[in-house]
């Protein structure tokens, strides 16, 4: 089956992020004029081709913080930046914390649930609704959160771990505390799977809904439907509880996070 321009242009991204890419340079990867290429990346992505980049950089960063001996000035200039500050900026307001202590915390795996970020209003409202498991997949743990972006980055709004039982039964969620504004819903589960290989039974898989206009004091609902990882999802940079980073094949059509172990409680 032939990739899509879309999909031709993030394999291209994985395979130059260290060099300093040009939007032309990416649109002639799809084979498609600049503007083209631009509208229809952010159909397929839900965000330009230069945020996709930038993704995939605090990505690969995170994989050779874990997998490499590396030091963090290295690493930022093997993933494309030209400043160490920069990039240990960048790194830490999209993972949450700075990339020495990502490495040092990665060999215990010791993540906490990333604490929401303080909000200006003091309305809130509560998002509800189902989390629907695809076929083959019983139970699971979920991490869900409200973002500002459709990255899985930066401390999130609101944020709540669900634990969805055995069953085939959707499982209800309940996301409190969510100030006013627009946000994007992300869900990121780690899931067991009716594969007989049991090293083959933990999987990752995504969903969300978005962006979501909160109003003062509302009740939303929502049905995030998960899936496993498509070639066109973005990277999830934030530091979440029990997941471990990146694995060394950091391609797209590789899982994104190799999962060694069962969740434990945040």
């Amino acid at each position: 089956m032939s990739s899509s321009p879309e999909e031709r242009a993030i394999r291209f991204l994985y395979e130059r992020y260290s060099e300093p890419l040009s939007l032309a340079d990416i649109a002639n990867s799809a084979i498609l004029s600049r503007f083209h290429f631009c509208r229809t990346f952010r159909d397929a992505t839900g965000v330009t081709p230069g945020r996709f980049l930038s993704a995939i950089r605090i990505y690969q960063a995170k994989r050779l913080l874990l997998n490499t001996r590396m030091n963090v000035t290295e690493i930022a200039f093997a993933v494309g930046y030209n400043s160490l500050g920069s990039f240990s900026n960048h790194f830490t307001d999209s993972v949450g914390i700075a990339p020495g202590r990502f490495r040092r915390i990665s060999k215990i795996g010791g993540f906490k649930l990333p604490r929401p970020q303080r909000a200006s209003s003091s309305s809130h409202a509560t998002v509800t609704g189902t989390i629907v498991f695809p076929r083959g997949f019983a139970s699971g743990r979920v991490y869900l959160g409200a973002f500002d972006t459709p990255i899985v980055q930066r401390q999130p709004a609101a944020a709540v771990i669900v634990e969805a039982p055995a069953t085939d039964v959707p499982c209800s969620f309940q996301l409190a505390d969510v100030p006013q504004g627009t946000w994007f819903i992300r869900a990121v589960a780690v899931a067991d799977n009716t594969d007989p290989e049991p090293w083959t039974r933990r999987s990752l898989l995504v969903g969300g809904v978005g962006p979501v206009t909160v109003d003062a004091d509302a009740v939303i609902s929502a049905r995030i439907e998960l899936r496993p990882r498509r070639p066109t999802d973005l990277p999830i940079l934030l530091a979440l509880p029990d997941f471990e980073p990146p694995s060394a094949d950091g391609t797209p059509a590789q899982a994104e996070f190799a999962v060694a172990q069962t969740m434990r409680s945040a």
